[in-house]
């Protein structure tokens, strides 16, 4: 079992851009923050409104009210305290026409969504961000749009901002195509992810942990097969999460540095 600090009093706001990017990238984390006694705000972009649902829908329910639906149950499985819905539509794919869309994220002006996400860091009193890196993980235009909203909205408040990736080093290595990322860059065309080098935080989980980030993925049962996380697999593919920190370290450094970046750095 992985020994947790006191975080009671520190808020942490998470901005994500699909239901499911919650619980993929940072359900470890997110679920040892609220462990810790941490308060997590989880701040949706859109409601992956394009992302066609593998189950068929109740008669009248959209895909939109579906993923929403299974958004709340993941994030009540990682601990949320709150979820904000920011409202704005799923991009689509890099390259596709739906990016332009008025109410698309990938259209959307980031100062003024910036603006909003610092008044609500400013009145949740969060000292941290998590949002994603300037490339988007991989490429994705809402991605790329979080990535560029929460840089500004924790330079706005002052906030230590944390950037997600993943370290593509240890997924070639480790998870050989197990990972979620690896199907959505294939969709994409794109590349993904960080060398090790580039890293600056990784999260590792327990069993516990581990078995709570699986849960909040196959909440998203619209998006996820189980089959694609299965239970043999998911330590090597799922149990670190990565980071770029920008500024001095954080909260989410008292969650411990891993011994991945250590190992590969002597490697």
């Amino acid at each position: 079992m992985i020994s947790a600090p006191d975080l009671r009093g520190h808020t942490v706001l998470a901005l994500h851009a699909h239901p499911d990017d919650e619980a993929i990238f940072t359900g470890i984390t997110l679920r040892r923050l609220a462990d810790a006694g941490a308060r997590i705000v989880l701040v949706l972009a859109t409601g992956g409104e394009l992302g066609e649902s593998r189950v068929p829908l109740a008669p009248g329910e959209t895909v939109t009210r579906r993923r929403i639906a299974e958004l709340e149950r993941s994030a009540a499985l990682l601990g949320v305290s709150r979820l904000v819905l920011l409202g704005h539509r799923d991009s689509g794919l890099p390259g596709r026409p739906s990016a332009s869309h008025a109410r698309a994220l990938a259209a959307a002006d980031p100062l003024a969504l910036a603006s909003r996400l610092a008044e609500l860091v400013a009145a949740e009193g969060a000292g941290t961000v998590i949002h994603d890196d300037e490339p988007g993980i991989y490429g994705h235009p809402d991605h790329r749009a979080a990535g560029r909203i929460g840089a500004i909205a924790a330079e706005l408040t002052g906030a230590t901002s944390y950037r997600i990736t993943v370290d593509r080093e240890h997924l070639h290595v480790s998870a050989r195509g197990a990972h979620l990322v690896h199907g959505a860059a294939d969709a994409a065309a794109v590349g993904y992810g960080r060398v090790t080098a580039e890293i600056t935080l990784a999260i590792e989980g327990d069993s516990a942990h581990l078995a709570a980030k699986r849960a909040a993925i196959t909440a998203h049962a619209s998006q996820v097969d189980p089959g694609q996380v299965p239970v043999g697999e998911f330590a090597a593919a799922y149990g670190y999460e990565w980071f770029v920190r920008e500024g001095g370290p954080g909260v989410l450094d008292l969650l411990g540095n891993a011994h991945l970046l250590a190992g590969a750095a002597t490697a």
